[in-house]
């Protein structure tokens, strides 16, 4: 009687567990729970048992085709059971040890240094360019050539910068590993020269002091709001960002002490930063108080009246 016609009598005896046994170690364990493939071999003098999955998901002849390999490997004298075991091992190592699992690593250890938008673009740069293609793999299986693979598809779009970037990214991600014990070397730095240089794009700038004095002029003969005004005025004091400007608020000014602290978390090095006011810059902000001193930024963002 074959192993699929014995396995219909599992219907008779569902309280009670039962083997239908195939030639050469293979047999069906049933149970109430199922239906159960095992293979029982001797190794080192031992009798041990090993699993090959459920009937009907794993077939007879899968299972007979499992059962071959497993006599095989026992005649080359290699334990089937403890092999299986350190495959299972080995592919949990390599999910711990994977490429994303350890950038995201880097990335949360790292994150509370950047600003939020810093750290955005990071990791989106990872989850878009690079995760897809090698993220799952066991960083010590990166090579140069396959990282290079991954780059060459955002050259392939015309987004040299952000190749070079993602490649800066990973090569922290590498050397990261090194430190915590789970890679040997970074790879990256056998890549440089293979991307094409970035062209540069400088932004326009005044060099000439008469150009100098013609922007000031200009921003002196102004007709806009007067906040714009002030914050135009206010610019070529203090020499920060754009966007620190824009956002800077009444309370980190000390206009006695002549200081506006920047608080790190609006740094791009979350480092808190301290500028110094002159007697114009204090002149100027003294004025701007009256007009905004009682709301929370320095230059609000101007109100938007819908038309009726």
């Amino acid at each position: 009687m074959s192993l699929t016609d014995t396995a219909a009598r599992s219907a008779k005896l569902r309280d009670k567990p039962y083997k239908i046994a195939d030639e050469r170690g293979l047999y069906l364990l049933v149970n109430s729970a199922g239906k159960y493939w095992r293979f029982d071999y001797r190794f080192g003098g031992r009798r041990k048992t090993i699993a090959f999955g459920v009937y009907p998901d794993v077939t007879v002849v899968k299972a007979r085709e499992r059962r071959n390999e497993a006599r095989r490997q026992v005649a080359e004298g290699i334990d089937p059971g403890l092999l299986r075991k350190a495959k299972r091992e080995s592919a949990a190592e390599g999910s711990r040890n994977s490429f994303e699992v350890i950038a995201r690593e880097w990335h949360a250890r790292h994150a509370p240094h950047w600003t939020s938008s810093h750290g955005g673009r990071i990791l989106r740069r990872l989850e878009v360019d690079v995760f897809p293609w090698v993220g799952g793999r066991p960083i010590t299986e990166i090579s140069a050539p396959v990282l290079l693979t991954v780059l060459r598809r955002i050259e392939s779009r015309g987004a040299i910068e952000t190749a070079h970037r993602a490649l800066q990214n990973c090569s922290q991600v590498f050397r990261y590993a090194v430190a915590t014990g789970r890679a040997e070397r970074d790879p990256c730095g056998d890549l440089r020269g293979a991307l094409p240089p970035v062209k540069q794009k400088h932004h326009a700038s005044i060099t000439d002091p008469k150009q100098v004095g013609e922007l000031l002029r200009a921003i002196s003969g102004y007709q806009g709001s007067f906040v714009s005004k002030c914050a135009l005025r206010l610019a070529p004091l203090v020499f920060v960002r754009p966007v620190e400007l824009r956002q800077a608020e009444w309370t980190e000014l000390d206009l006695d002490s002549v200081e506006w602290r920047i608080p790190s978390e609006r740094m791009k090095m979350r480092a808190l930063h301290v500028v110094p006011l002159s007697k114009q810059a204090v002149k100027i902000l003294r004025e701007l108080h009256l007009v905004t001193g009682r709301g929370r930024y320095i230059f609000p963002a101007p109100v938007r009246r819908t038309a009726r």
